[in-house]
């Protein structure tokens, strides 16, 4: 009987240290509600907005403007999964349907100079843009804050880009080959563009588009608005910027077949009609769904919706009103995000923190800041909420200036949904939400956290000079 007592007894205290290690490592633990202000990761992440703001050199009379632009192909080996929808499970990619693309244009005013940078990609990983930053210093005198990435979010894009658990559910089974690839591609556009700069001028403009958007969470508002920039240089080359915020899965997960979707078309239809390169800048995509007109299959729809996109652009653009010059200012810093907070299954409950790191999660996010004259880039490290793109741009407006907000800056921190959703756990079906339960890791408060960065970051640029 002792013999037994004792094996009972160790198999308990077994069980007891089993589920111990459970709870610290997997959960559940309580969920926090404080907010933000007072916090270390807040006072941190201001201080290095406040040490990159010493180094922002508005000008009330800035030099005559410089643009340059490049281009690098990103489509992978055929086989090489497609990142975006878990449901494909790494399947290997059948073919391309069209080609995939990172394309940069440089914007200078004789002091400082920014890049824009658009890929035909889901997101931009770390492990892309951190490399990309070392490498394109190492070329030129361009530092990291002069960068701002973007992705347009295709979901039919490459894959196989980074490891970890989260990574290999939606872009697929890494392959440590596409890395360099990708790096490789995105420092040639950079550099190249940096070295094509020569005098130009600037155009911009925004179009009211929301019979291609629609919210695809609730009966809320949309961020309808297409942004678009025209440079020309003094030889009559020019290049388009565009952003929208529509998400292009208009393509379903049985399509293995690369493809930009309607960005690439977009892009296309530009450059067909005016033999303008044109970049694409993802917007603020998080809870925006496209809205593409009918067509016989989904690449016809892709095409349709590119395509009265790209007419819009253009018919907005017949009369540009040029500038000459513009202030250009940019700041880039590492933020500290808020504790993770992932809530599966309970707005009480959450994951471990020590969670985040087994699936392979950071607790740093990127921010970017780019003012060129009277137009302000900011960019946020995941899916970025049009509603609070809204927000964002109201905000600028009242301020003089034009906002452009995108997501993907080089970090993902899920999806970053208005705070007043936060609780919204359950879908109309009782399963979890995708957005602010499965896709929300990072607590109650990260819009208005975000909201408090992106205030001060545009505030530190300067205001516009006049125009000339």
């Amino acid at each position: 009987m002792r013999l037994w007592k004792k094996i009972l007894i160790g198999f308990a205290a077994f069980l007891v240290l089993l589920a111990g290690l459970f709870v610290v490592f997997i959960g559940p633990w309580p969920t926090y509600s404080a907010g933000f202000e007072g916090t270390g990761y807040f006072k941190n992440t201001m201080a290095r907005i406040e040490q990159a703001a010493q180094t922002v050199q508005p000008q009330d009379n800035p030099g005559p403007l410089k643009v340059g632009w490049g281009t690098a192909l990103i489509t992978p080996p055929i086989g090489t999964p497609l990142a975006g929808y878990s449901a494909r499970m790494s399947k290997p990619s059948t073919g391309v349907n069209d080609e995939l693309y990172v394309k940069a244009i440089a914007i200078g005013d004789g002091t400082d100079t920014a890049v824009l940078i658009g890929s035909d990609m889901l997101l931009i990983p770390p492990n892309i843009a951190e490399p990309v930053r070392e490498q394109v210093a190492r070329e030129t005198p361009l530092k990291a804050g002069n960068l701002f990435f973007t992705a347009s979010h295709t979901h039919d894009g490459v894959g196989a880009f980074a490891p970890g658990l989260v990574a290999e559910f939606s872009f697929g089974k890494y392959n440590p080959s596409i890395p360099p690839m990708l790096i490789k591609a995105f420092t040639k556009a950079i550099v190249e563009a940096y070295n094509s700069m020569e005098p130009a001028k600037l155009a911009h403009g925004a179009i009211d588009a929301p019979q291609f958007i629609r919210n695809r969470t609730r009966d809320a508002g949309v961020d309808p608005v297409l942004n678009w920039l025209l440079a020309e240089k003094a030889n009559g080359k020019r290049c388009f910027v565009v952003r929208y915020s529509a998400h292009p899965t208009i393509l379903d997960d049985d399509n293995m077949l690369f493809s930009a979707e309607y960005p690439g078309y977009l892009q296309a239809a530009i450059e067909k009609a005016t033999g303008a390169t044109t970049v694409y800048l993802g917007g603020a995509v998080g809870s925006m769904s496209p809205r593409a007109p009918e067509a016989s299959n989904p690449i016809g729809r892709c095409e349709a919706m590119g395509n009265g996109l790209a007419q819009l652009v253009l018919e907005a653009a017949q009369n540009p009103v040029f500038v000459e010059s513009a202030d250009v200012a940019s700041m880039g810093i590492p933020i500290d995000l808020p504790p993770f907070q992932m809530r599966p299954i309970s707005t009480k409950w959450r994951l471990s923190p020590l969670a985040r790191r087994l699936v392979g999660l950071r607790s740093t996010g990127w921010m970017t800041a780019v003012r060129i004259g009277d137009i302000v880039f900011v960019n946020a490290p995941g899916d970025f909420s049009g509603e609070i793109a809204v927000t964002w741009r109201q905000m600028a407006a009242n301020k003089g200036l034009d906002l452009w907000a995108s997501g993907f800056s080089g970090e993902y921190a899920g999806y970053i949904s208005p705070d007043r959703y936060y609780l919204d756990v359950r879908d109309q079906h009782g399963n979890p939400e995708y957005e602010t339960a499965i896709m929300s890791w990072f607590g109650p408060h990260l819009e208005g956290y975000l909201t408090a960065l992106m205030v001060r970051m545009v505030d530190s640029l300067g205001k516009p000079a006049a125009k000339g």
